[in-house]
């Protein structure tokens, strides 16, 4: 069966690199104006674009395995697939952070024992345990994702639909126990990977809904009360302790805002045709934001590095659009001119439903 495309979700995708982006730029920002004080206190909000990306990502991985889970070759299939989207792109920014950058600017190449974890995708274990990783810090979300979708394909195939909704919960459940119990211990829970795979076993849950036929219109209403019901506790909890190290907050916050983006992406889908967010979600800048979302999200700490260090205005307006048009010509380049040429053998490894 052909699964349905949702272009609002490119939409969604676009919006999850653009609060991070948006995040990192105002996050950098030393100001004593109070206006700016409080537009870097709502930016903050932008690091949960990560959490946004997580449920999406869930979702629409989750959707694809449940489809595909009766086709030849499926494991083949999924991680070349996973592989042609995600290693060139990632390598590539690697191979310039730890060896073109340094041959630019004549500073020392970064030890190996101090790159290897990036390169085997276990920095964001390292950045958990202090292990003194150096190497592109907003990778650690990467790294949460290729850990999970290691072993999900394998649950998906071998389980059946309740069995696998036992699975989400049984993942949510540990990646709650995770945290408490890494909180207790003063252990950092927000790059590690059992302590953050809960949001993206709720967008799993969420394509499980699609399976049962819940994503109608007519299941629009339940998302948007929903979402009004977790909302307030998660922005109150979120916007008055942003920065704060509460021990509470470090174990729920996260699957508030993974139940949250959950209702999010679920009315996106469900609303109807002509409502105001799809309509939003569907406009050509988001689309084409969320084609390059990838490439933004890899480039833009060093964009907006250059553009800090050598094109640098007394003017916040003119350096914030500096560094996201500068961001944007970086990704679109790095999208038709490197990461298209792998994608194109991913319809040689297409699956057979």
């Amino acid at each position: 069966m052909r699964l349905k495309h949702f272009t609002e979700l490119d939409g969604v995708r676009a919006i999850a690199a653009l609060m991070v982006m948006v995040f990192h730029f105002c996050n950098n920002i030393q100001t004593t104006s109070p206006i700016l004080i409080l537009i870097k206190k709502f930016a903050f909000i932008g690091q949960t674009g990560v959490s946004l990306f997580f449920v999406l990502s869930g979702f629409l991985i989750t959707r694809i395995l449940l489809n595909s889970k009766k086709s030849d070759h499926f494991f083949l299939n999924f991680y070349i697939r996973r592989a042609l989207r995600i290693f060139p792109l990632y390598y590539l920014f690697l191979i310039i952070f730890y060896f073109l950058l340094p041959a630019l600017d004549g500073s020392e190449i970064v030890p190996f024992g101090q790159q290897i974890y990036f390169w085997v995708y276990l920095q964001n274990i390292a950045m958990t345990f202090r292990w003194d990783p150096i190497g592109p810090q907003h990778f650690w979300s990467l790294a949460v994702e290729e850990h999970f979708y290691f072993f999900w394909p394998f649950l998906i195939y071998y389980l059946n639909t309740k069995r696998i909704k036992i699975a989400i919960w049984m993942i949510i459940l540990i990646a709650f126990v995770v945290r408490v119990l890494m909180v207790t211990n003063h252990i950092e829970v927000f790059y590690f990977t059992i302590s953050r795979m809960d949001e993206l076993a709720v967008g799993a849950l969420l394509a499980l809904w699609e399976l049962k036929g819940k994503l109608q219109e007519s299941e629009s209403k339940k998302f948007i009360a929903l979402f009004g019901l977790i909302l307030i506790p998660t922005f109150i909890l979120w916007y008055f302790t942003s920065g704060m190290k509460i021990d509470f907050i470090q174990m729920v916050k996260f699957i508030l805002l993974a139940f949250c983006y959950f209702c999010f992406i679920g009315y996106a889908i469900t609303c109807k045709a002509n409502h105001w967010m799809k309509k939003m979600l569907q406009q050509r800048f988001l689309l084409y934001s969320g084609k390059i979302s990838y490439g933004l999200y890899v480039y833009h700490p060093l964009c907006f590095m250059i553009v800090n260090k050598y094109f640098k205005s007394n003017s916040i307006i003119i350096d914030f659009l500096t560094s996201f048009i500068f961001c944007y010509c970086i990704a679109s380049l790095s999208y038709y001119l490197f990461e298209s040429l792998f994608l194109s053998f991913k319809k040689k490894f297409s699956y057979n439903a």
